[in-house]
């Protein structure tokens, strides 16, 4: 049977690099692609990372109820089409997606069967130094990371499981052991 899990987690908690090794690791497993109404960047192709749509398009499928969440951040919207998700399950895949903890919320309320897992850091220092070393963020912004992180974090009680990603490969095995 395919099952439907939403992995979530604060930015630096190691959420995205634990899901890359974990598709490269399990096969019947599918990542979900969702839809953004925010431009492509350098590289990225339609259909791969995102599904690009315009406003009206995405304003069309929100009201038509096609999410299975959906969300504003930074003046552009995200989200996961239902049909998207069930076409995956029906060809006997499970899917994996990789969304906060507020669209992880918006899933389970429609698909009450999805497993939810809350990827944290060791600490919140752990997590300022992780932000810090990757480089990308000005100081001002690794601030702004860091205290969302900690909002965030007070959320992960809601997913079935939590994993503390302290060693990557011992996260990784133990986040395998769910998929199997």
């Amino acid at each position: 049977m395919s099952r439907l899990f939403v992995v979530s987690g604060p930015s630096g908690a190691g959420k995205s690099s634990l899901c890359a090794a974990l598709l490269k690791d399990c096969p019947r497993l599918k990542l979900s692609i969702s839809c953004t109404t925010r431009a492509p960047r350098p590289g990225e192709k339609d259909g791969r990372e995102y599904h690009f749509l315009d406003i009206e398009t995405f304003e069309k499928q929100k009201g038509a109820g096609a999410f299975l969440e959906w969300a504003n951040v930074h003046d552009h919207f995200y989200g996961t089409r239902q049909s998207d998700v069930l076409a995956v399950l029906q060809q006997g895949d499970d899917v994996l997606l990789e969304i906060d903890w507020q669209g992880a919320a918006q899933v389970a309320e429609k698909m009450p069967e999805t497993v939810r897992i809350f990827i944290l850091p060791p600490s919140i220092e752990a997590l300022r130094e992780r932000l810090v070393m990757r480089g990308q963020d000005a100081a001002t912004v690794v601030d702004r990371r860091v205290a969302a992180a900690e909002a965030e974090i007070s959320h992960a009680g809601e997913a079935h499981y939590q994993l503390i990603n302290d060693d990557f490969n011992e996260s990784l095995e133990a986040l395998k052991l769910l998929f199997e």
